[in-house]
């Protein structure tokens, strides 16, 4: 809306980002789009496609430590969203563990007892 104050009407920059209560940084920022993120998405699909176990944080440990690129953890997971994405899944796996299927195999989860719960009994 600034910027189209900014356009339309002539008024300074100033004076429509006080009227509109952002920060002229804001009126000025404007994201860098970069092939890099495109890059990161390919690694990881690469990755996963070739070692399966392979979660989240060896992934980002292979191409910090092994292929030597700076990139940190936060853009590396925003590329691994833009992966699930383009592969259409709605929810994404769990960084620590993938679920696995097999056949006519449940695991089942043992209760868990609280100290309150211990209490209640006796």
């Amino acid at each position: 809306m600034a910027m189209n104050a900014v356009a339309r009407h002539g008024v300074s920059i100033a004076l429509a980002c006080r009227t509109f209560q952002i920060s002229e940084t804001c009126y000025r920022y404007s994201p860098v789009l970069s092939d890099e993120n495109e890059e990161i998405a390919d690694w990881l699909e690469r990755l996963t496609a070739n070692k399966r176990s392979w979660g989240f944080g060896l992934c980002f440990l292979y191409l910090r430590n092994v292929q030597g690129y700076g990139w940190n953890h936060k853009r590396v997971h925003r590329s691994r969203l833009l992966v699930a994405s383009r592969a259409g899944r709605a929810q994404l796996e769990s960084d620590h563990r993938m679920a696995r299927q097999t056949a006519n195999h449940t695991c089942r989860q043992r209760p868990r007892i609280y100290q309150r719960d211990l209490d209640d009994m006796g």
